[in-house]
C-alpha cells in the first residue's frame, strides 16, 4: 500500500496546539487566536421546522443535521474553511488501486457512556444504514460512495455482513470500493457514515434517541427534546477534546414565523436567525454588524413530478420549458428574496469546487424572449385562453416560500394564463408527500453533502433515492457512471446539466447565499469559508465586548 495521508496523528496534535485556547477556574478566557471570551457561552438558534431525527441513519435534512453533528462525530470533521479535519480517524492510507481505504482511529474516542468507540461501531452503523430493515433515506448516500456490495445489500440481495466495511482491530477500520473516488474522504464527513452505539440501539428500538436515552460521541449530549418547540444539547464531557470545547450549551428554537424570530433575534432572545425574505437591504443598513452574507453551496429550485401517474401535461416538456422560461429569477432575487442570491439556469452552484458553470440557453436570453418564447411553447402543447393550464405548488410552510410561491404564480397567470394553486404542508409531512409523488409541481431545497458537482447532479440519476421528481434519461445515468472515475469529469457534468435545461425536470430558481442575523460575538468563529455551511458548536465560541 501507497502512504497517501490526509491527516496524520501528528497533525491532529498540532491543530490542537495551534488552537491556543486557554483556561482558568475552568472556564475558557480566551478563543483560539487569544482572543478575550464572553463569560457566558451559551449558543440558542431558531430553526423552520422540527427536525427530521437526531438518528445519523435517518436524519435527512439540514437543521436535523447540524443537530446530529454535534451530538455524533464521524471519521473527520470540517475546519472553518470546509477542508477536512480529524474526528475519530486521525488519519487514513489508500491503496495503490484506489479501491481500499485505511483508517486509523484514534483511541481516546469515548461515547457518552464511557465506552470506548471502536472501529466496529463505524461497521454496525454502516451496516445498520444500508440495510433495508432501516430503510435509511440516505442508503443511497452509501451508494454514491462506491462501497463494495452497497447495492446488493440495499436491495435486500445480499447480508449487511457482506458490505465493503471491515474493523481490522479497534482503532483500524477499512472500507473496499467497488470503484476508484477521489472526493471519497470528504464524503466520510456526512452523517450517514457517523457511527451509532449498538447496545443502545438494541435496547431501546426506536427509541434510542431520546435524551433519557441516547448515547453519543460527539462534542455535545441531547439533554431536551420537546417536538416542534426546542432541542438542546450540553457539552459531553466524555468528548475527547471537552478542553478545548468552549460553548456549553446549544438551543435549537423551532419558530416558523420569520419575522416573529427576527423579532427575538433583536430582543437578545437568539444568538442567530434568517433574515425574512426581502428584508436584508434594511437590516443591513440597521444592524451592519449583526448581518452575516457567505455563498452556500445549495440550489433552489421547483421540481416537476413526472411519474405515470401525474398528469399528462407534467409528462410535456414544452409546458415544463415554458413554465421555467416565465420565471423571471432575476425580479425574485432583486425583490422578494433581496439578499443576495444567484439567479439559476443550472441545478450546480457556481461556487462548486473545480465546477464550471455551462452555457445554459435560456441565460443568455433577456426576460421578454424568455417570455415570448414560453408563450410559444404553451400554443405548441395545445394552451391557449381557450383552454387554460391549472397547477398546485406544494411548499413546507414557510413565509419565503410562500413569497416566492406567489411571484412565480403571478408570473405564470401574467405571461402564460396559468391559474396556480398554493398548497403549504408541515416539514415531514411535506417530505412524505414528495416521497410519495403526491404533487404536481413541489419545492426543492438541495445542499451539497460535499464539496463536488455529483454532490447536486447524482439527485438526476434514475435510481437516486432522492430523484423524487423520477426523471429517467439513461444518457444521464452513463454520464454520471463515468464521472465517477474520470480524470477529468467537466463535460460529462457540463452534458447532463444541459440534458436537465433541455428535458427540465426540475426548474432552477436561484442558488444560496448565507443571509443570517447573527450576535456579532459569535461572527468571529463563524466558519463562512465553508461553503457548505457545516457548524460545529464545539468550534463556537462568543468574543467578549470591546
Amino acid at each position: 500500500m501507497t502512504f497517501h495521508s490526509k491527516l496524520l496523528a501528528t497533525t491532529a496534535a498540532a491543530m490542537l496546539a495551534m488552537s491556543g485556547v486557554a483556561f482558568a477556574d475552568n472556564h475558557a478566557m480566551t478563543g483560539p487566536n487569544g482572543e478575550a471570551l464572553a463569560e457566558t457561552q451559551e449558543f440558542t438558534y431558531r430553526v423552520l421546522d422540527e427536525h427530521s431525527s437526531t438518528d445519523p441513519g435517518l436524519v435527512e435534512d439540514v437543521s436535523g443535521s447540524e443537530i446530529v453533528r454535534d451530538l455524533f462525530e464521524g471519521l473527520y470533521n470540517q475546519d472553518k474553511q470546509g477542508n477536512l479535519a480529524p474526528g475519530v480517524a486521525v488519519s487514513h492510507e489508500v491503496s495503490d488501486d484506489g479501491l481500499t481505504y485505511t483508517f486509523t482511529l484514534r483511541d481516546d474516542a469515548k461515547w457518552s457512556n464511557g465506552d470506548t468507540v471502536t472501529a466496529g461501531d463505524f461497521v454496525y452503523a454502516w451496516r445498520r444504514a444500508a440495510s433495508p430493515e432501516l430503510a435509511s433515506p440516505y442508503s443511497w448516500y452509501l451508494g454514491l460512495m462506491s462501497v463494495e456490495n452497497i447495492d446488493a445489500v440495499i436491495a435486500g440481495e445480499a447480508e449487511p455482513e457482506t458490505l465493503g466495511v471491515t474493523a481490522i482491530d479497534d482503532t483500524t477500520l477499512e472500507v473496499t470500493l467497488s470503484e476508484p473516488l477521489p472526493y471519497f474522504p470528504q464524503m466520510v464527513t456526512h452523517s450517514t457514515t457517523f457511527p451509532v452505539h449498538q447496545p443502545t440501539v438494541e435496547e431501546h428500538g426506536d427509541q434510542w434517541t431520546h435524551p433519557e436515552n441516547i448515547v453519543s460521541n460527539g462534542a455535545y449530549v441531547l439533554t431536551e427534546h420537546v417536538p416542534q418547540e426546542r432541542s438542546v444539547r450540553e457539552k459531553n464531557d466524555m468528548y475527547w477534546d471537552a478542553e478545548n470545547t468552549i460553548i456549553e450549551t446549544v438551543t435549537a428554537l423551532v419558530i416558523n414565523d420569520e419575522n416573529q424570530a427576527l423579532t427575538r433575534f433583536l430582543a437578545d432572545e437568539l444568538d442567530r436567525t434568517e433574515i425574512p425574505a426581502g428584508q436584508f437591504p434594511r437590516l443591513n443598513e440597521e444592524y451592519p454588524e449583526a448581518t452575516v452574507v457567505a455563498p452556500r453551496l445549495c440550489s433552489y429550485y421547483y421540481m416537476f413530478n413526472l411519474r405515470e401517474d401525474a398528469p399528462d401535461w407534467l409528462k410535456d416538456d414544452r409546458v415544463r420549458k415554458a413554465l421555467s422560461l416565465a420565471v423571471d429569477r432575476e425580479i425574485i432575487t432583486e425583490n422578494v428574496t433581496a439578499g443576495g442570491q444567484i439567479p439559476a439556469y443550472n441545478f450546480t452552484p457556481g461556487a462548486t469546487a473545480g465546477f464550471e458553470v455551462p452555457d445554459i440557453e435560456m441565460a443568455s436570453m433577456a426576460q421578454q424572449e424568455r417570455n415570448a418564447r414560453a408563450q410559444e411553447l404553451m400554443a405548441e402543447a395545445g394552451y391557449g385562453e381557450d383552454d387554460t393550464l391549472s397547477v398546485e405548488i406544494l411548499y413546507n410552510s414557510s413565509d419565503a416560500h410562500r413569497s416566492i410561491a406567489v411571484a412565480i404564480s403571478q408570473m405564470w397567470k401574467q405571461t402564460l394564463g396559468v391559474e396556480a394553486e398554493l398548497a403549504n404542508q408541515e416539514w415531514n409531512t411535506y417530505l412524505e408527500a414528495r416521497s410519495n409523488g403526491d404533487f404536481e409541481i413541489a419545492r426543492g431545497g438541495w445542499c451539497g453533502d460535499y464539496n463536488e458537482a455529483s454532490t447536486f447532479l447524482d439527485l438526476m440519476d434514475s435510481e437516486s433515492g432522492y430523484n423524487d421528481s423520477k426523471y429517467v434519461n439513461p444518457q444521464v445515468d452513463q454520464l454520471l457512471a463515468e464521472a465517477k472515475t474520470a480524470e477529468d469529469p467537466t463535460e460529462n457534468y457540463m452534458q447532463v446539466e444541459q440534458a436537465i435545461a433541455e428535458d427540465q425536470p426540475i426548474m432552477p430558481i436561484y442558488h444560496y447565499v448565507v443571509n443570517y442575523m447573527m450576535d456579532p460575538a459569535l461572527v468571529p468563529s463563524w466558519p463562512l469559508g465553508n461553503v457548505q455551511q457545516n457548524w460545529y458548536s464545539k468550534d463556537l465560541y462568543f468574543v467578549a465586548d470591546e
